[in-house]
């Protein structure tokens, strides 16, 4: 709990409160004045709607985006109501403002990715609009998540959580800490449905004791991890493992495995060699923070098989799962729906 308060007082100098308004700085850097509490929330931005349920304040949105309406596996096991919620955002379309409108929210939370849309949802729908994403950093995440338990009068939610996270990033940081960096294995991880989009920073590798080899290159533009690496770069990279994104259910999948052992281009690189070329969760539009933690466990017993071997990732993941969520074996339900293979990670 003591490193929780502590990283409270790190998201009060990110605001300035004024009796009940909260001058708020988001991930765009924008100073945003916000009335808390907050009652009705329009999240825009899935990471931050599967937090908001994971502080049990799920009855307070009022709407939901495409993405989550569409695309996101995990959203309707977490939280079945759900369904019920209006569609607000279309498929790479600005939001339907009648829409915002009528629903009237007291805040919106909108993907900094989409780096115009705060400011011009703000000025014409007339709500505070925040741009909130952890861009694959845990202490990003921390602060995001006790910022909108704040918002949400879930403070003490919010502060369990974040420690929750933090003992078990530990429990896996200790266990790593003696192996020295040039022993760490060197990991490319391939996102977004193209072998070649990578993520600058992915903490859940760093954090399980390996390199990340996109990291330090620049984003491809401001709002996002995400950038553009060439096969030849790939290849003088030589990675010994290789990640691909595993948030698609099998018949949506673009990068496969398979696909990615068979590619006559890659035959000289150690991970397709040795055949060290696995499907992870990682964040497809941003993340889930139970998901998160479970993957940083995963990639850890991937890693270091030894050092981890009394670590059962589907066990532990269930136990997380129903922490945030309350959801009985939540874990397995989404690995079997998405038919994530066994690995030496099980």
């Amino acid at each position: 709990m003591i490193a929780a308060l502590w990283l409270a007082l790190q998201v009060v100098a990110l605001s300035h409160v004024h009796g009940a308004e909260t001058l708020v700085k988001d991930s765009l850097g924008r100073l945003v004045s916000v009335r808390t509490p907050v009652e009705r929330v329009l999240s825009l931005q899935p990471e931050v709607t599967r937090i908001i349920v994971a502080l049990g304040a799920g009855s307070s949105l009022v709407g939901r985006d495409d993405f989550v309406a569409r695309f996101d596996h995990l959203f309707p096991l977490i939280y079945p109501p759900q369904s019920g919620l209006p569609v607000v955002s279309a498929a790479e379309g600005f939001p339907n403002l009648e829409l915002v409108m009528r629903l009237d929210p007291d805040l919106v939370f909108a993907s900094p990715s989409e780096a115009g849309v705060p400011d011009l949802l703000q000025k014409k729908c007339g709500k505070p609009v925040l741009a909130f994403s952890s861009m694959g950093r845990f202490e990003d995440l921390f602060r995001e998540i006790l910022w909108v338990g704040a918002a949400l009068g879930r403070r003490e939610r919010a502060a369990r959580l974040v420690d929750d996270m933090r003992r078990t990033l530990e429990r896996v940081r200790r266990l790593t800490a003696d192996v020295p960096p040039g022993r760490m294995p060197a990991v490319y991880v391939s996102f977004w449905g193209s072998f070649t989009r990578s993520p600058v920073n992915y903490e859940p590798v760093s954090a399980a004791g390996g390199r990340n080899l996109a990291d330090g290159l620049l984003p491809s533009h401001l709002g996002t991890t995400a950038t553009e690496v060439s096969v030849e770069r790939i290849l003088a990279w030589d990675p010994e493992i290789i990640l691909l994104h595993g948030n698609y259910l099998p018949r949506e999948r673009t990068v496969t495995v398979n696909g990615v052992l068979a590619d006559p281009r890659l035959h000289s690189v150690r991970a397709v060699r040795d055949r060290k070329v696995y499907y992870t969760f990682g964040f497809w539009y941003w993340w889930d923070p139970a998901l998160a933690l479970v993957e940083t466990l995963m990639l850890a017993k991937l890693f270091y098989p030894e050092r981890f071997q009394d670590v059962d990732v589907v066990r532990e993941g269930n136990e997380i799962f129903k922490r945030f969520y309350g959801l009985e074996g939540g874990f397995d339900a989404l690995r079997l729906k998405l038919d994530i293979p066994d690995g030496p990670w099980r």
